[in-house]
């Protein structure tokens, strides 16, 4: 269900780092920013031979582009893959906070801390690391800045036997308000996008299963699951001149599915 992106130099040598970017989400927000002309960096964790197809994809269509390991998860790592960067180029305008570990679908009272940890550490700690990391290296304070979340529909819409997914994308939520007015006087842009169901990795059996797809897109109010493609989309304009007054919100990508929830209650 991708498309090619046809960009129009919206992001024109900006430099953005895409955390995850080696498949789902992150794919297709890194393959966008390198349309609209921005130097991508590329990272993964466990696919690398992901993160260098997108990279090397990036570069075909005539942009820049690295492919670098990063475990968010771990501050140490998070320190230096910044520092290449910068070292690199100089700088990075863009920040998006992307990668994310699923579920345990583990009830609470079953939970050990350790599978807890892994899911705070990822989804939520991850990202403090970067921004830390980033807000640290903004040596010139006339650059414009942009920090960018992918949460979910789960930090409002919660699941049975995920608490630790949903309390990491609620605490997201709230970290990038918090960081918003931290940062709005200092020409940095911090926003937040909750998808819903999208067709990646993470829903491999709808990704899979047209009759499990189609079930689910059921409770959706405009019957298809969402793309990769669809989340990139506000993504850019998220990181572009044209939301530039925009700081501090959340731009929800689900097909009406949040509102539509409890309908019929």
């Amino acid at each position: 269900m991708a498309h090619c992106y046809t960009g129009m130099n919206r992001l024109k040598d900006k430099v953005a780092l895409v955390t995850g970017s080696d498949s789902g989400i992150g794919r297709a927000i890194a393959l966008a920013y390198g349309a609209e002309g921005a130097k991508v960096v590329v990272t993964y964790r466990s696919d690398e031979e992901g993160g260098t197809r997108t990279a090397e994809e990036i570069k075909a269509r005539g942009s820049d582009a690295i492919c670098l390991y990063l475990d968010v998860s771990d501050e140490t790592v998070v320190a230096s893959v910044f520092e290449e960067i910068i070292h690199r180029y100089g700088r990075i305008d863009i920040l998006v906070n992307n990668a994310g570990v699923n579920g345990s679908n583990i009830r609470v009272a079953e939970m050990d801390s350790e599978t807890f940890d892994r899911c705070l550490k990822t989804n939520l700690y991850g990202p403090f690391f970067c921004c830390r990391e980033y807000l640290r290296r903004q040596a010139d304070p006339n650059s414009d800045g942009n920090i960018i979340f992918i949460s979910s529909i789960h930090e409002d819409v919660n699941t049975a036997g995920n608490a630790d997914y949903n309390a990491s994308k609620a605490a997201i939520k709230n970290f990038s308000r918090s960081l918003s007015l931290e940062l709005a006087d200092k020409r940095i842009r911090v926003n937040n996008i909750a998808p819903g169901m999208i067709l990646t990795e993470m829903n491999q059996e709808a990704l899979e299963n047209e009759r499990v797809r189609k079930q689910k897109e059921q409770h959706i109010p405009m019957k298809r699951a969402g793309t990769p493609e669809d989340v990139a989309n506000v993504a850019v304009f998220l990181a572009s001149a044209e939301s530039g007054y925009v700081t501090g919100a959340t731009y929800v990508v689900d097909g009406g599915l949040m509102i539509q929830l409890g309908q019929g209650a």
